[in-house]
């Protein structure tokens, strides 16, 4: 019996043909957006890093303080001596209740460290800004690979069960053969143990399939529906521009991983001078104002107080048991640890870029050997089929031939993806990463 292509035209035109209702890649990226949590973690530590230039510019400004009292005195007095009956204040017991208010300012005339403060909130702000562009790119890269992997593992499902039905009419062609026959004993072994190998392989694809689903309903928070397939509008695009180290370059002034790190680096200067600031006097402008209130005294009269005073206080400070001075040196080894994780951060992004460089110049030739290798193994398939009709060929040719066919055909499927998805890569390299290239991928789904 000839081999049947009818399982495998039928299960690999699920995989080339959109289901209805099926959700592309935006879809699920827009229900990322919503659900993931760590996204939505990035999104807090984004607002809460805004908060820092805030509290910075607090240390400049004046702080203003009101503070009130009520005391109630309870007061024994006796006067003994030779004089006390010179005094006419009466003794005994005194009871009476004092109470005031006051409002007190102080204005920092110069303070270093606060100063230092400040320049460290901006730069802080611009870190948080920095991390949360890089956690919005790295979500698109994160659904966009999830995605993919969920589309491979169907594929390796769908062609595992084509290649079993392949090779379980082959394995009933060769029992037939035996029994009349014109085939070994051979022939069957081996057509039965091919089966059994795909078998197991189809369990593992389809236990892989489970694990890759719940990975993509992890980021969407939901049961994925079906997912639109790759069409046949892919194309095969070089990057632009096609010099390297152009793409190197851009990352070097753009990307987002750098730009954190320098951030991180210039914070570590500022960190510095904040903690030699330490050495340096302070002066404040401090005005208060005051009122007290006593319904009597220990000399039976009570008193209104109302008092304004207004000056400058002058604080310099001389010893802290050594504190200072090792907050300092401390201060400028994270300096150098910031300076060495930067120079990392600039030589690991020039790495990450020319290997999506290379992924997107090689995924195109990887797809066009594999496509052309595809079309060689169909031909070897049909003539190895034709062979063992007329006795040139074993079982054990087919076997192999179906093998061949079925594995450059997901070899083929998974360099799609992996070109698709270097592409992202490439674009986040050099911080331009955004929805619009995610929706220029979308367009292969379709």
């Amino acid at each position: 019996m000839k081999f049947s292509k009818i399982a495998l035209s039928v299960a690999l035109a699920m995989a080339a043909s959109p289901m209805a209702g099926a959700a592309d890649l935006l879809d699920f990226y827009h229900q990322a957006q919503n659900q993931d949590a760590v996204f939505a973690s990035a999104r807090a530590t984004r607002q809460a890093g805004q908060e820092k230039l805030t509290q910075g510019r607090s240390q400049l400004l004046p702080s203003v303080n009101f503070n009130a009292n009520t005391t109630y005195n309870n007061v024994n007095t006796t006067y003994t001596g030779a004089g006390a009956a010179l005094f006419p204040f009466p003794s005994g017991d005194q009871r009476f209740n004092n109470h005031g208010y006051g409002v007190t300012l102080v204005q920092p005339l110069f303070r270093e460290q606060n100063w230092a403060s400040y320049s460290e909130s901006e730069l802080q702000v611009l870190q948080t800004e920095a991390q949360y562009k890089l956690a919005e790119q790295s979500l698109i890269l994160r659904v966009a690979q999830t995605y993919f992997d969920v589309l491979i593992a169907q594929d390796t499902v769908q062609l595992a069960a084509a290649q079993k039905t392949a090779i379980s009419e082959q394995l009933e062609q060769a029992k037939r053969n035996f029994e009349v026959g014109t085939a070994t004993i051979t022939d069957t072994h081996e057509a039965q143990a091919r089966y059994d190998l795909v078998v197991a392989q189809e369990i593992a694809a389809q236990s892989d399939l489970e694990v890759k689903r719940r990975t993509l309903q992890q980021l969407i928070n939901a049961v994925p529906q079906e997912l639109a397939p790759l069409g046949k509008s892919f194309q095969l695009e070089q990057p632009q521009p096609v010099d390297l180290n152009k793409w190197v370059e851009g990352a070097q002034q753009h990307n987002y991983q750098i730009a954190s790190a320098q951030a991180a680096a210039e914070i570590a200067d500022k960190e510095v001078d904040r903690n030699r600031g330490g050495h340096l006097p302070t002066v404040d402008l401090v005005a208060n104002y005051s009122k007290n209130s006593a319904n009597g005294s220990i000399y039976g009269i009570g008193s209104d107080t109302t008092a304004t005073t207004v000056g400058v206080q002058m604080n310099i400070p001389l010893f802290e048991g050594g504190a200072i001075q090792s907050k300092w040196r401390e201060a400028e080894a994270n300096r150098e640890r910031a300076r060495q994780d930067l120079e990392n951060t600039r030589r690991t992004v020039e790495l990450q870029t020319r290997q999506a460089y290379l992924g997107v110049v090689n995924g195109i030739a990887q797809v066009q050997a594999l496509q052309q290798a595809l079309k060689s193994s169909e031909s070897l398939l049909d003539a190895s089929k034709l062979g063992h009709d007329v006795g040139v060929r074993t079982n054990l040719d087919v076997l192999n031939a179906q093998q061949q066919l079925f594995s450059t055909r997901r070899d083929l499927y998974q360099a799609e993806y992996n070109y698709l998805v270097s592409q992202l890569n490439l674009k986040a390299a050099v911080g331009e990463l955004s929805e619009e290239d995610l929706s220029r991928v979308n367009q292969a789904l379709h």
